[in-house]
């Protein structure tokens, strides 16, 4: 603490080019402040300042140094604002981005409004992959693992993919037994907005898979909308499990081929490694990883 006291004495005289102001500043004596750049000129072994006797001025070491010591008073400047703010109640703009997938998120989005009513939500929905930092967004939902080491990123939980019909379309058009079997169905598939590609389904792999080409009865950026489209009895679709856990409770939805399929996909929470942790950026993290696990439709396993 000595050092930097010393550091700050040093800074004062610099910035006003006089032992006695700047012991006006610090409410010290300008002998005082002499002697404690004296004995910081001592411990360096260089020479911070000319003196004269009306002004002092910087030598080229001391100019360097005052850089130095600058940058270091405002990161201790800015560590004691972090540390203050985290006493304090969270509030201010919170950008976020979200899966489109309204029935996991919203009943803990909603619950945390109410909760942090001084947290104003800038909530963007998409399925597209979003760039964090380039676009500005405080925290991410995206499901997946991470692949930018710029990024923080918090498990949410796990989720498995599940083949899904309608009692009615299986009625018409017979169960499948194997996958061979659904070149005969109505397949309602996902297109990956970012990447235009399907969602593959996620099959054991044999040599039957390898060659296996789906039809398509429809393609949806949205898997929300392909979860209307089965209830109705249109076709059968691969769905998440917290997405289609309450048709399947009702009896909306049953699934199909479970002993020829195998998946397990992540949940993450995704936001800047730059970025400290603020108060409504740490509350909001916490919060959807407490409540979504909470929702009693929602069988995510937490890792």
């Amino acid at each position: 603490m000595a050092q930097l006291s010393g550091i700050d004495i040093f800074v004062q005289a610099a910035e006003a080019r006089s032992f006695s102001v700047a012991g006006r500043l610090l409410g010290v004596t300008p002998s005082a402040v002499g002697k404690s750049i004296s004995r910081l000129e001592e411990r360096l072994g260089v020479r911070l300042f000319h003196r004269s006797t009306r002004s002092v001025t910087l030598t080229a070491e001391g100019g360097l140094f005052l850089e130095r010591c600058r940058r270091i008073l405002s990161e201790i400047e800015a560590a004691e604002l972090e540390l203050s703010e985290t006493q304090q109640a969270p509030r201010g703009k919170l950008r976020v981005s979200l899966p489109l997938v309204g029935m996991l998120v919203m009943p803990a989005l909603t619950d945390f409004m109410h909760r942090y009513p001084a947290v104003e939500m800038d909530v963007h929905f998409s399925d597209r992959v979003v760039n964090v930092i380039e676009e500005g967004f405080d925290v991410v939902m995206r499901f997946g693992e991470p692949h930018d080491s710029r990024l923080m990123s918090r498990s949410l939980g796990q989720y498995r993919l599940h083949l899904v019909a309608s009692p009615g379309y299986l009625a018409l058009r017979g169960t499948p037994d194997k996958p061979g079997e659904l070149v005969n169905h109505a397949c309602l598939q996902h297109r990956f907005p970012s990447s235009g590609k399907f969602e593959p389904w996620p099959f054991k792999q044999t040599e039957e898979i390898a060659d296996l080409v789906l039809p398509t009865s429809m393609i949806c950026n949205t898997s929300a909308a392909l979860l209307d489209v089965a209830r109705a009895g249109l076709g059968i679709a691969c769905l998440p499990d917290f997405m289609v856990q309450e048709a399947i409770d009702k009896g909306e939805l049953v699934t199909v081929l479970d002993e020829h399929t195998e998946h397990h996909g992540t949940l993450r929470l995704f936001w800047p490694s730059s970025k400290y942790l603020s108060p409504k950026l740490r509350v909001s993290i916490d919060f959807m990883v407490e409540q979504i696990f909470a929702q009693k439709n929602f069988r995510l396993t937490q890792e």
